[in-house]
């Protein structure tokens, strides 16, 4: 008799100690799941709202790690996948930000501009802006699509430098906070909108209006330091390099 209740002894503690693992591994598994996110929201600088928004986040971060993690367990890939700034974004969030602008009734192209033409006998060959110090270093757009903010930014960062002497790094962010004629901020829009908005408005440093990378109120005090206005600006006719050159 004694020995009937040993054998079923034996088999319950095993069964108990292998629950208690499982649920040790699990837990081991969202505390490391939960480091990797904090270690990653320092790297990229993200900060959230909410702590539900954290925790929202920290979901979709597990599931594209554990993906990452899966897909480089196969060892017959021709390459791996790892965490970048994107990981805590949905396949959906990614393509809204990073596939292009979708056409919108509320994102409208000013009228366009005639292209004035000048004399131009003496041209060099080529040239690099960089080497002329009219390019500022490379800029992280991360998940917000502003590419059309980023553009009309660097033009006139470069106008700027040409006309002054002096290479200023100019706010992304105060058009995507503040240019909402035509333009959708985070969503999308056209530079030659921000073009008017600069030549209206004038821009801040990015120093003084930083960039964030997703849509805010407009900073109405910070958005009235005229540091680089322009007057104007001309489209360059397509496909035509003599254009370039005026």
């Amino acid at each position: 008799m004694g020995l009937s209740r040993e054998r079923i002894l034996i088999p319950s503690i095993l069964i108990l100690v292998m629950w208690v693992c499982q649920i040790t591994s699990i837990t081991l598994s969202k505390a490391y799941i939960s480091q990797k996110h904090d270690l990653w929201m320092a790297q990229y600088g993200r900060v959230y709202k909410t702590k539900a928004e954290k925790e929202m986040r920290l979901e979709i971060f597990k599931k594209n790690f554990e993906f990452i993690e899966s897909f480089n367990s196969f060892r017959n890939r021709s390459y791996k996948l790892a965490i970048n700034q994107f990981a805590d974004r949905t396949k959906e969030e990614f393509k809204a930000y990073n596939h292009g602008l979708k056409n919108s009734n509320d994102l409208k192209l000013p009228a366009s501009t005639s292209f004035k033409y000048e004399s131009v006998s003496e041209v060099p060959s080529r040239l690099d802006w960089r080497k002329e110090g009219a390019v500022t270093e490379v800029k992280l757009q991360s998940v917000c699509g502003c590419c059309w903010a980023f553009t009309a930014i660097a033009a006139v960062e470069g106008i700027t430098q040409l006309t002054t002497g002096k290479l200023l790094s100019l706010s992304e962010q105060q058009l995507v906070d503040c240019n909402r004629i035509g333009n959708g901020g985070c969503l999308g829009g056209y530079f030659e909108n921000a073009f008017e908005y600069i030549a209206k408005n004038g821009i801040n440093t990015e120093n003084d209006y930083p960039y964030h990378a997703v849509d805010e109120t407009c900073n109405t005090t910070k958005a009235t330091a005229r540091v680089a206005p322009i007057t104007g600006y001309e489209k360059v006719p397509a496909n035509n390099e003599t254009a370039l050159l005026m």
